[in-house]
């Protein structure tokens, strides 16, 4: 008895938090529709205030950012959108579009054409879909190594066990692309510059000889943490130390 009213109670609990999620994201669109986008964004956070994470209000979110001016809140939630779907069209769009704004215009290092092959199939579905893939075709594995050894005719061990071999090896490699998309949204190791103009420092220090100059909206690599600063890294291979404050991870 005891079990059913833990179980009883914990789906309402559920039941309740679901609604108010459903509220909270009406209540944002209705004000974002109105133009209100303060109140919009109030609406957002407090789905986030809730430990949620979600591409529609990561996106709806960034959105009234971009309509209220705040450019690097809007790059930032277009960027935490972006991971959970790093190969939606509408998200990119406006990701470029917020970047147009922002004072930077580095040159990124050019990448080996296998490494841009591999990060553009990575992109193709997000951690989970990979990892549901992944799962389908291991699945699949076993179904045909099953009937390989079932199976008494030639013919159909030898067909059953080449596709065998090429289920199971595309389940590791679905995987793997599943892992590190994963990884990404774990690790988190880049962030946004959240200051009008930020000098970076040759150390983490006041004193350290200033390197180069980076802007409000300009996406960052975090190489490393230091008490209250840390390395970054910019697209150009150029890397230096900023006061942590100034950066908010994606």
């Amino acid at each position: 008895m005891r079990r059913i009213l833990i179980i009883l109670t914990t789906l309402m609990i559920s039941i309740s938090l679901h609604a108010n999620v459903a509220d909270s994201l009406a209540s944002g669109n209705e004000a974002y529709q109105a133009e209100k986008y303060e109140q919009a964004i109030n609406a957002y956070q407090s789905i986030l205030d809730q430990d949620m994470e979600s591409l529609e209000v990561y996106f709806n979110m960034a959105n009234a950012y971009y309509k209220s001016g705040d450019l690097a809140n809007a790059i930032l939630y277009y960027e935490k959108a972006k991971l959970l779907a790093p190969n939606d069209e509408d998200i990119q769009f406006n990701l470029e579009l917020a970047n147009k704004f922002v004072v930077d215009k580095i040159d990124s290092l050019p990448q080996p054409f296998f490494v841009k092959w591999m990060n553009g199939i990575g992109n193709l579905l997000h951690a989970d879909q990979w990892g549901y893939a992944s799962i389908v075709l291991f699945v699949l594995a076993l179904i045909l190594g099953a009937i390989y050894f079932i199976s008494g005719k030639p013919s159909i061990k030898k067909l059953t066990f080449s596709f065998g071999i090429v289920m199971l090896l595309l389940s590791f490699i679905s995987f793997g692309f599943g892992y590190k998309e994963k990884n990404k949204i774990q690790n988190r190791n880049t962030a946004i510059v959240f200051a009008p103009t930020v000098t970076v420092k040759a150390s983490p220090d006041n004193s350290g000889t200033a390197l180069f100059v980076v802007h409000e909206g300009l996406k960052v690599e975090i190489i490393e943490e230091l008490g209250n600063w840390i390395e970054i890294r910019i697209s150009d291979g150029n890397t230096g130390w900023v006061k942590k404050e100034i950066v908010e991870r994606i």
